[in-house]
């Protein structure tokens, strides 16, 4: 194997030569002999390569220990809430219950209150708080939000289903016709119904294939009239539940929980945003084109350092003067934080083309920061920084934010060097920061590298034990890098990828 390094270039030497050839093309800055830097694979390299663990498997390990311990607790938490509502259905005399559909009908009980458990995570994990963000981090709580989702409501169907049978065999009629009568029980029952088919319609819009066919804007709807459903199911514990009409210990176990889960969702995805509003004033200072065609859009305010946003993290923006009933977008920072933050965006989707045409002082309504992708989760002192694409924006941020201790390497990718956003802006930080460098341009490979180029870390970076690499770019792409670093010996906690799709 071939270490990547060619002599120093200037940038507009390298890109004349990109656009001649079209194939790779690489520049590395100065740097110490010691820094890592991305192997050339032989010729004979199989085509795929071996796969260390499932990608979700591997996004489990990649949680570090702390994470790890508040994941398990709060995971921990909802099997002891659904447990001691259990407790309290028993100790209300469901085990008094005689024959078969009396035990069904407890039965019912049992899986409603299950669901009711995993809805409040459900609506937990989506509400942003600072809490759930910095322990468990934003990715892993939204996958843990889609997995309760999921979840709660197949349990959900299960307690309708077994309920609507118990009761139809004592009300004597068909189930069909008890489920129909539900509707005239009283309004808690009708609300409860109608929270059914909104939640069957998250569900159905939450699987991959159907989300690809639904816009954004669309999609975010949906799901808040979701979390409106959730809280129009309430009523009916309360109202119809026997556990829970003559007050007591339950009934106040219940109220307590679903304050924290709904107060914290209205408080965080609604208050939130409107204090910091009002607080900070964020406006549009600037928006400006880059060479390959993205936008940055530079937000100022009144005390945005205030927020500690860092380097490596994402805000959800919306803008205008009714940016608060507009639906918010992620965006990467693209520049170290400070009184202004950048983001650059690539104007491909509804949303981002708007955003690209926005005027300086335009009102900018923000959430967050959010995400764990920072320097504050390093376990090491070397850096590798590895990007394709879009995904090159935050890692700009923290190339630029990186303390000065250990070694730093660089390692871009894409299809055409006029492609790739920032890259002056890199190739800059760079050589300032004396960090190794690499990039590897062509079309896809064998490896995550080019056709032209296939590249590996295997045998590559000296010190694996004390190195973190942070990788964001196409999914696909990101699990080649992923599988072959933790082949080069780095350990998967020292692997950070920041999911941010929706």
């Amino acid at each position: 194997m071939t270490t990547i390094e060619q002599p120093t270039v200037r940038r507009t030497e390298a890109r004349r030569a990109t656009a001649t050839t079209g194939e790779a093309t690489t520049a590395t800055a100065p740097a110490p002999a010691s820094a890592p830097s991305p192997r050339t694979a032989p010729r004979t390299a199989p085509r795929t390569a071996p796969r260390t663990a499932p990608p979700q498997e591997r996004r489990h390990l990649r949680l570090n220990p702390r994470r790890s311990r508040w994941a398990a607790t709060l995971e921990g938490s909802v099997y002891l809430a659904a447990a001691a509502g259990i407790a309290f259905m028993v100790a209300d005399g469901a085990l008094m219950n005689s024959g078969f559909y009396g035990w069904l009908g407890m039965m019912g009980r049992a899986l409603g209150i299950i669901a009711a458990v995993m809805m409040m995570a459900m609506v937990l994990l989506a509400s942003r708080a600072p809490w759930i963000e910095r322990f468990v981090g934003h990715d892993h709580a939204i996958a843990a939000h889609t997995r309760y989702g999921i979840t709660s409501t197949v349990v959900m169907l299960l307690h309708i289903v077994v309920v609507t049978v118990s009761d139809a065999h004592t009300a004597g009629q068909n189930a069909a016709s008890q489920l129909i009568a539900y509707w005239s029980y009283d309004w808690f029952m009708a609300w409860a119904l109608i929270s059914l088919g909104a939640i069957l319609l998250t569900l159905a819009t939450s699987f991959t294939a159907a989300r690809i066919r639904i816009p954004y804007h669309q999609w975010h709807a949906i799901h808040l009239v979701t979390y409106i459903a959730v809280a129009a199911a309430v009523p009916h514990q309360f109202l119809q539940g026997s556990t829970f009409r003559d007050g007591g210990a339950a009934w106040w176990f219940w109220l307590a929980l679903w304050v924290v889960s709904i107060g914290s969702f209205v408080w965080w995805r609604i208050g939130v945003p409107l204090v910091a509003r009002r607080r900070h004033r964020a406006y549009v200072a600037d928006v400006w084109s880059e060479a390959d065609g993205s936008v940055t859009i530079a937000v100022a305010g009144s005390g945005l350092a205030r927020t500690k946003a860092r380097a490596g993290q994402f805000v959800n923006l919306s803008f205008g003067p009714w940016g608060a009933v507009r639906e918010m977008h992620p965006y990467s920072l693209s520049a170290a934080p400070g009184d202004t933050w950048q983001f650059t965006i690539k104007p491909l989707g509804d949303a981002s083309a708007k955003a690209a045409k926005l005027a300086p002082g335009t009102a900018v309504w923000f959430e967050g920061p959010f995400g764990t992708f920072t320097h504050r989760e390093r376990t090491g002192d070397d850096l590798v920084l590895v990007g394709a694409g879009v995904g090159l924006t935050p890692l700009v941020a923290l190339l630029e934010d990186a303390p000065a201790t250990g070694d730093i390497a660089m390692v871009v990718r894409g299809r055409h060097r006029e492609e790739l956003p920032l890259l002056d802006v890199i190739e800059r930080l760079v050589h300032s920061r004396g960090a190794r460098y690499s990039a590897i341009i062509g079309r896809r490979g064998r490896t995550w590298g080019s056709r032209h180029q296939e590249a590996t870390f295997v045998g590559s970076i000296r010190r694996p034990d004390n190195t973190d690499v942070y990788i964001c770019g196409p999914s696909t792409w990101a699990d080649q890098v992923e599988e072959d670093v933790l082949r080069a010996g780095v350990p998967a906690h020292a692997v950070h990828r920041e999911e941010y799709s929706w």
